[in-house]
């Protein structure tokens, strides 16, 4: 995990314009560098380094001998690095695994370039000998990229948008910040002025297409058929190996831990793999809550029975709605559930950098988009149609479950991991009959849940625990998060203001106090950038006015019961 940021074309000082890159310092607290282009006085990048790989030659931009024309930054993990190596016979100078970028488009072009990288990532690549400049994504967009890109051909790039929004330009009208799309690079070409033309804007993968580097993957020649066996079998070998492929790091591993079924068994299999990995130390597990939380309880039950040194966080509401400005400043979001669920991820986050030496931390998150987990799947009218609602999920993750992931652990200077988000695995069950990845029995993810059935991995408490929001199970159940929140704003807004909302916020107007307050709090910072957000994350065929699992009559008739 790092901060990217690059400037092509600028008509300002580029010693001005580099305190904007000083914005996202927090993504990489190790070491910086801003270094201007040959030949093109206008034109610089700036790098914010977590070193995790190769902290010797890890710093940006990556320049080789082979290729002195080339420069790359890039924010990410490239799992498939030596395997690709290996194929191609690449010479690397360096360890760092984003090194195969530079020798995959020397040597097929920036088109197998993108398709053929197995990781996460966000890049920006520079080739002055053609005067290309390319940017690209990962397919879920678990690294982030912002561009902004004048009408007289100045570029911005950033990991995030806070180190956009303040850049100086010539234009008179105020340019379009926007996050770069998931699955996509951009080919734009570098004139001699440094400015730049955009050529084309390229969808290079889709979350249902079985991914080209594929062919090179450790996992080759799984059995086909739908039968259930096989297909259990066929998930627990994609899910082991996207959680192998992770373990790639010279820093100390960790794991965030909330006792729901997707962080527990990213725990239990890492903790496995770990040790058979030969990693001497000891996986430690984090879980965040008030001290009657459900989340706190069920944590401490898989910590127990995975044998992780497990560390808690007890949350207290006060500190949640300190921290609220903060976290919507680092979101770079107004959505409600977004910013909800963020403040205990932020708390959590900021407890591991203080108090601890992890510098990776693994997460469940996709795993609710993938796998219908959220709790008005059951309320789905067809199994179809909650297969294509479960792609646009996982299409949109950028903007929800993604974007607070990333801005809340990076924050603080740590690196992310998603096992489920994983290429293979990912294609893998979304290739499966939609009327087996459907709610069953009263019971969400039971595909999942039923692959991992015999495996002892879990108590099968947790692995048939029902759904439950992050920020709402890291509180009590007799009063939520959400509720909590709602208390505390109804004194900030006065119902005037709410009244008047729509004629305020004409896009995406809020219609809660709650919603009032977080996009006030975002307009402070971003004025007039409403539109990174498309529209609120909302549950489905049900007529719900809350995101919060605890307002939908399946979750309080699963209490009562």
């Amino acid at each position: 995990m790092c901060g990217i940021w690059a400037l092509f074309g600028s008509d300002e000082c580029l010693s001005v314009q580099c305190l904007s890159a000083m914005k996202i310092a927090h993504r990489g607290p190790d070491a910086f560098r801003f270094e201007n282009v040959n030949g093109f006085t206008n034109c610089c990048f700036g790098f914010h380094r977590l070193a995790i790989v190769d902290q010797l030659y890890g710093m940006q931009p990556i320049r080789v001998k082979k290729f002195p024309y080339l420069w790359l930054c890039y924010n990410g993990e490239i799992y498939n690095f030596k395997q690709l190596q290996k194929h191609f016979g690449f010479d690397y100078q360096t360890l760092v695994d984003g090194e195969v970028i530079l020798h995959l488009y020397n040597k097929l072009g920036i088109e197998q370039t993108a398709p053929l990288l197995d990781g996460v990532f966000a890049f920006i690549l520079l080739d002055t000998a053609n005067r290309k400049v390319f940017l690209g994504r990962d397919t879920y967009g678990v690294r982030p990229l912002f561009r902004v890109l004048t009408d007289d051909g100045f570029l911005g790039v950033c990991s995030e948008a806070k180190g956009l929004v303040d850049l100086k330009h010539a234009v008179s009208s105020c340019p379009k910040v926007e996050p770069f799309l998931p699955g996509h690079y951009e080919v734009l070409d570098l004139k001699p002025n440094g400015k730049v033309a955009s050529v084309e804007m390229v969808k290079f993968h889709s979350c249902k297409d079985e991914p080209l580097h594929a062919t090179y993957d450790t996992v080759q020649n799984l059995p086909s058929g739908f039968d259930l066996e096989t297909v259990k079998s066929n998930i627990r070998i994609l899910f082991e190996n996207a959680v192998r492929k992770r373990l790639m790091s010279h820093r100390r591993i960790g794991c965030l831990l909330s006792g729901g079924l997707d962080s527990s068994l990213v725990s239990a299999v890492l903790l496995k793999l770990m040790k058979e990995s030969n990693i001497t130390y000891p996986l430690q597990t984090f879980a965040i809550g008030m001290e009657d939380s459900p989340d706190l309880l069920a944590a401490r039950k898989v910590s127990a029975y995975i044998g992780s040194d497990h560390h808690e966080v007890i949350f207290h509401s006060e500190e949640g709605i300190r921290v609220l400005e903060e976290v919507i400043f680092s979101l770079e979001t107004y959505d409600i559930t977004t910013v909800r669920a963020s403040v205990g991820m932020y708390l959590i986050s900021r407890y591991i950098r203080k108090k601890t030496d992890n510098a990776v931390v693994f997460s469940g998150e996709g795993s609710d988009e993938l796998t219908e987990g959220y709790i008005y799947f059951h309320k789905a009218p067809s199994p179809e149609e909650a297969a294509e609602d479960s792609e646009r999920l996982l299409k949109e993750l950028y903007m929800f479950d993604v974007l607070r992931a990333d801005r809340t652990t990076a924050a603080h200077g740590l690196e992310l991991r998603v096992p489920f988000l994983d290429h293979r695995f990912t294609a893998y069950y979304l290739s499966l009959p939609a009327e087996l990845r459907v709610p069953k029995n009263g019971i969400e993810k039971y595909l999942l849940r039923e692959a991992f059935q015999d495996s002892n991995l879990l108590p099968k408490e947790i692995l048939w625990r029902p759904k439950e929001a992050f920020s709402d199970g890291m509180t009590s159940i007799k009063k939520s998060w959400f509720s909590i929140l709602q208390d505390h704003i109804d004194h900030q807004v006065d119902d005037f203001l709410l009244e008047k909302a729509a004629e305020k916020f004409p896009f995406n107007p809020p219609k809660t106090k709650e919603a009032y307050y977080y996009r006030q709090i975002f307009e402070k910072h971003y004025p007039g950038r409403s539109d990174w957000l498309t529209h609120y994350w909302m549950p489905r065929w049900i007529k719900a006015t809350d995101p919060s699992a605890r307002t939908l009559k399946h979750y309080k008739s699963a209490i009562k019961d």
